[in-house]
């Protein structure tokens, strides 16, 4: 695994005893539910672009944090939160232009039917919002989900993410599917995928659960990065709809640019959600997050329950957000996503031939999974060897999947191609060593 609370004695000993007294005082005052990415801790202090220094001054090339898309310390999204943290930051109660601005262009993203936003602070709290508009909108409680996805944290939430692990409960009204097969050939990935949720609906229907709700993560991340072929959702969405549910897109990890096709992920199906949730990159690092709506959806629960959130589309929020887009669009980021996300896979796949660890390569634009396997099956252990490997040549990125055997490769979209063969380099030495 990348992530661990207990150090061997040789990397705790690698730390400087700066770093080993911040460990002690994050264990005492944090508590043990908190985890840490690598073997060996990373301290870093600043971030610029695509790239993050340490306590020492040592750079390290980001390929995992989606959050700040656009880069670190992106200047235009610093100067407009900035501007607008100094001139005026309420809540969303009083008139704004800001939040109604960023509305219009969110939804400006989205086939016609998406015409309405509701803002949050985070994913989480985005498809705990979700559950709450599907089960007034259907009358139903049921919700099908991937096999190890993640949705979140919240208390509802954490009931359908089942990679949160076998400690955390699924709720009686959760149905867990097998994910898309990567290795099925494409034409039956489709069918395939909706007999898994029409199984699904029959048995809530079987213990007297009406569904309410699919809702997928579009490039199924933590399922190990799937995304091909385009418009392999289209059954599955048809079948929930005919049993009566929404489908939800979790675009959380795949929206704004990250597939390189265009702004949101279910764009690559065909498909058009009943609602979507967003949030991550969002605001490069401000905390801001929602879901779009079809308007018939959300009609009965505004109706019916007042929403507020304080915190949610305030006019700070609403100027990183629009930041953001303005320069998803002005550098054409979505395109370089692509092409630059088309050179890495191309040169990743090289690995398949040449190193037996290699299994497959999979992703879209800049977000793509290495499958890793020893003697042919799935192995976590080296996994995690070639992610600390990477950390040790100052390259970062981490593993997903069920069997945590899936180089997850997620860089900032302004990743360019003379950054991605610094990463090949040093992947290609991390495989040789590893091997």
């Amino acid at each position: 695994m990348t992530m661990a609370n207990a150090f061997g004695s040789d990397d705790f000993n690698r730390l400087s005893e700066a770093e080993q007294a911040m460990i002690a005082r994050r264990e005492r005052v944090l508590g043990p539910a908190y985890r840490l990415f690598y073997e060996r801790p990373v301290h870093f202090v600043r971030g610029e672009g695509v790239w993050l220094y340490d306590a020492g001054g040592q750079a390290y090339l980001d390929a995992y944090n989606n959050v700040a898309s656009v880069g670190h310390g992106n200047p235009t999204v610093l100067e407009a939160i900035s501007r607008q943290a100094a001139t005026l930051n309420t809540h969303t109660r009083y008139l704004h232009e800001n939040i109604l601005t960023y509305a219009e262009s969110l939804t400006a993203t989205c086939p016609p039917e998406l015409s309405q936003v509701m803002f949050t602070c985070t994913g989480s709290e985005a498809n705990d919002l979700a559950v709450r508009i599907a089960r007034t909108y259907t009358g139903g409680t049921g919700i099908i989900v991937t096999s190890h996805a993640y949705h979140g944290v919240t208390s509802t939430v954490a009931e359908f993410s089942p990679s949160l692990g076998p400690n955390v409960n699924l709720g009686i009204h959760v149905r867990t599917i097998s994910p898309p097969n990567p290795h099925l050939p494409a034409p039956e990935i489709e069918a395939a995928f909706a007999r898994e949720v029409e199984a699904a609906i029959d048995d809530l229907k079987r213990h007297g659960i009406k569904p309410a709700m699919l809702i997928v993560d579009t490039i199924f991340s933590s399922d190990g990065v799937i995304a091909d072929p385009p418009g392999f959702l289209k059954s599955a969405v048809a079948a929930i709809r005919q049993a009566g549910g929404i489908f939800v897109a979790d675009e959380v990890q795949p929206g704004f640019g990250r597939t390189g096709d265009a702004l949101w992920g279910f764009l690559r199906h065909g498909v058009v959600p009943d609602l979507v949730t967003i949030g991550k990159p969002m605001g490069n690092g401000y905390p801001m997050a929602g879901l779009i709506a079809r308007p018939e959806i959300i009609a009965d629960f505004g109706r019916n329950a007042r929403y507020f959130n304080t915190f949610g589309g305030n006019p700070v929020a609403a100027a990183a957000g629009q930041a953001v887009l303005n320069v998803i669009q002005q550098e054409e980021l979505v395109a370089n996503a692509r092409a630059v996300g088309a050179y890495l896979r191309t040169e990743l796949a090289e690995y398949i031939n040449r190193s037996p660890l290699i299994g497959s390569v999979r992703g879209a634009g800049l977000f793509i999974g290495v499958d890793v396997i020893d003697g042919g099956k799935p192995s976590s252990a080296a996994a995690a060897r070639i992610v600390n490997g990477l950390r040790d040549r100052h390259v970062l990125i981490s593993a997903s999947g069920p069997h945590a055997n899936v180089l997850k490769i997620r860089p900032p979209l302004v990743f360019s191609r003379a950054d991605a063969c610094c990463f090949l380099e040093a992947f290609d030495a991390t495989l040789k060593d590893v091997v």
